[in-house]
């Protein structure tokens, strides 16, 4: 079943906050990439969160830039 981009969108606000605005104190600016069952990686740069998430747990996880109002969802063909 395909989920439509307002879905994803208010999947993507829900987990923000609750897992991204907690680390705006601390980490603005960085990025994280958070799965749905709240896992997390936080870096420096989009590329090397993107790389280490998908590395680590695999496709799935929604990308943010801690603090700015901007979401990806994670999608790879890298097999």
């Amino acid at each position: 079943m395909a989920v439509s981009n307002q879905e994803l969108m208010e999947q993507a606000d829900s987990l923000y906050k609750q897992y991204g605005r907690p680390l705006e104190q601390e980490h603005w600016g960085e990025f994280v990439a958070i799965f749905t069952d709240g896992r997390m990686v936080l870096g420096p740069t989009l590329l090397a969160v993107s790389e280490e998430a998908l590395a680590k747990f695999g496709k799935g996880s929604f990308v943010f830039k801690v603090g700015v109002k901007a979401v990806g969802k994670w999608r790879s063909t890298i097999h």
